[in-house]
């Protein structure tokens, strides 16, 4: 059995599965040594609705990985999606302490860029910095131990609604796990299927999952650009259902066996045989039908992914193209029908960057759950584990414990 110490956990608590990862550390990097899935049944667009079942599709996942690596999971990295997530980039400026930066300096003009006006219902989950600016010279990425006077930070700034986070962490303590952080999913999925080539030239990563859309968009090594569009694979399925009359799982179990993204990519068109509802008889319909509803949804999805990144004029920022990631991405010519919508060069994602069990891992519907473990990888090796705290509601329970601090000198 490997040591507690050495194992990092993702979950990845998704619209339609629940996805628990387990990671070895180990010389050469991260080891996938277990891995657990779901059904998830208590999730609409990325947001739990339905806390007890959520609780119970966490534990089933999350026995499966332990049963797997033969271990005991106690503590996990959370993925949060939905459509309340927002980003927006800061800037802080701040004057250089005896004209060598330290890292006292490199906290505090973090902190000058993080104090922006955030509504008392949203918490921020995520500050990451671009690049700093010392005396009038750009680029910097890494600040430490230069000379200057005055010092600049730009940073990207992601915020959450308080309630959806701080379900997902009930759901997470009720099946007995403790959340050491909570991590954009976007984020999460560009560790496991980004290069750092494409992320200093520029790229833009777009994570098609059950109930929603990420889009995270990097430039020189930094991110740019996140949103999450709440519109995913789920849509599909659900307009199957509808087109074809048809239960909804029988709609998923059709468009993962026979669905195609680009019409105009079918060599054939084929009869497929299609259950009904109420009992009646199965019919015969045309694969090209099929295709058609499916291309209809896809193209307004990825449609909506261009729109954000032509909204924010991050056009001519993503030479590398895209990279398209996901569950839903794994649709056959999906890869064809983002490069007609995008008029960019577009591949599929995969998870690298990993050992043990990468060919298992190896499918875009594990991207995000692979990335969360290697997101928690990073910040093991910085020392920077944190919990992720809720911001307490109460103006007594803050005052509390600004007086707590004052008086016990404890860190806030």
């Amino acid at each position: 059995m490997s040591r507690k110490d050495d194992l990092i956990v993702g979950l990845d608590i998704g619209t339609t599965k629940i996805c628990a990862i387990v990671g070895e550390r180990t010389e050469n990097g991260i080891n996938i040594v277990g891995i657990g899935t779901h059904p998830s049944k208590g999730l609409r667009r990325g947001v739990v609705v339905d806390i007890d079942s959520t609780v119970d599709s966490i534990k089933r996942a999350v026995e499966e990985a332990e049963l797997m690596a033969d271990c005991e999971i106690s503590s996990v990295y959370v993925g949060i999606a939905g459509g309340h997530i927002r980003g927006f980039n800061s800037r802080g400026i701040v004057a250089v302490k005896d004209r060598e930066v330290r890292e006292g300096d490199v906290k505090r003009v973090i902190e000058a860029a993080k104090a922006v006006a955030i509504p008392m219902d949203r918490e921020v989950i995520h500050i990451l910095p671009q690049e700093f600016i010392i005396d009038d010279q750009d680029g910097i990425r890494e600040p430490l131990g230069m000379s200057g006077v005055r010092m600049e930070a730009n940073v990207h700034i992601v915020t959450a609604a308080v309630t959806s986070a701080q379900n997902l962490i009930k759901c997470a303590n009720k099946a007995g796990l403790n959340v050491i952080d909570i991590v954009l999913e976007p984020l999460a999925s560009a560790e496991a299927v980004l290069s750092s080539d494409e992320k200093d030239l520029g790229v833009c990563l777009v994570d098609i999952g059950g109930g929603t859309t990420d889009v995270a968009v990097f430039s020189e090594g930094a991110i740019v650009h996140t949103s999450v569009i709440a519109l995913g694979g789920n849509h599909v399925t659900n307009d199957l259902a509808i087109g074809l009359r048809t239960p909804f799982e029988e709609a998923e179990r059709i468009k993962k066996r026979f669905g195609a993204a680009a019409t105009r990519h079918l060599t054939r068109d084929d009869s497929i045989p299609v259950p009904s509802v109420g009992g009646r008889r199965p019919r015969e319909i045309s694969r090209k039908i099929l295709c058609e509803i499916i291309e209809a949804r896809m193209e307004e999805l990825l449609t909506l992914a261009r729109q954000e990144i032509e909204n924010a004029n991050l056009e001519s920022a993503i030479p590398s193209g895209m990279v398209i990631t996901g569950g839903s991405s794994s649709i056959e010519s999906c890869v064809d029908l983002a490069e007609e919508v995008f008029e960019s060069p577009v591949r599929l994602g995969h998870p690298s960057n990993i050992g043990g069990l990468k060919d298992v891992v190896r499918d875009p519907m594990y991207a995000t759950g692979v990335g969360l473990v290697l997101f928690g990888f990073k910040q093991a090796e910085g020392r920077a584990q944190s919990r992720f705290r809720i911001r307490d509601g109460s103006i007594f329970g803050r005052v509390k414990q600004r007086m707590r601090n004052w008086f016990y000198g404890e860190p806030q």
